[in-house]
């Protein structure tokens, strides 16, 4: 009993001798000094006529909605898929109905055809966004419940447009990223490829030749 009570004793000892011997150092910090913000500029308000002014040239359509206008009408598809690069081509149809609306702002397309054996019905719209300078386009269709979004300009050299987005995968509900690119072959032809990503890699997943009826 007397051995385990000097224990005690000796490991209390050490136990406060260890403590005196540990420096705690509090470094306080004036959060002014840690913290260094840019003073903001501010924008110079607009009077309401300049107001007025900048939301009627963001709502009135201009060439880049002629160019759209200009399809409107009913187009046959002739529409070519991969699967993965180098593999094999599958083939399918479908007829396009596209006209303006919205007072001739926006474009929709309706797509009806066959794919997979199975009835296609597909839905698009593209816009031409005045204050950004890009197009936007969105798809739907009876094949899945997302919604594919792109954005990107146009080249008048190439008579092309490129646009980039993201699509979620079905198998691993992991998001990955494709690119459209459009092109206006002449009056009455326009050409859709469509770029995906697999394994990091990009390849051409699918093609579609539009011509004008």
């Amino acid at each position: 009993m007397k051995n385990l009570f000097v224990t005690l004793l000796m490991l209390v000892f050490c136990f406060y001798s260890c403590k005196k011997e540990v420096k705690t150092e509090i470094v306080t910090t004036n959060p002014a000094d840690s913290i260094k913000t840019e003073d903001s500029i501010a924008e110079k308000p607009l009077d309401s006529a300049g107001q007025m002014k900048a939301w009627m040239d963001y709502a009135t359509p201009g060439s880049p909605h002629k160019m759209m206008a200009d399809e409107t009408g009913t187009w046959n598809c002739d529409m070519t898929f991969w699967e993965e690069e180098g593999g094999k081509p599958e083939k399918a149809s479908s007829t396009a109905k596209i006209k303006m609306i919205l007072g001739g702002r926006y474009q929709e397309a309706n797509y009806q055809g066959t794919m997979m054996g199975q009835p296609f019905e597909g839905k698009s719209t593209l816009a031409y966004n005045n204050a950004s300078k890009e197009y936007t386009t969105t798809f739907i269709d009876n094949m899945g419940t997302g919604m594919m979004i792109a954005s990107g300009k146009y080249d008048d050299k190439t008579k092309s447009m490129e646009l980039k987005g993201e699509m979620v995968n079905p198998v691993n509900g992991k998001k990955r990223p494709y690119r459209e690119v459009y092109t206006i072959v002449d009056a009455t032809t326009r050409k859709m490829e469509m770029y995906d990503t697999k394994s990091g890699k990009e390849y051409k997943s699918m093609e579609i030749i539009m011509k004008k009826k």
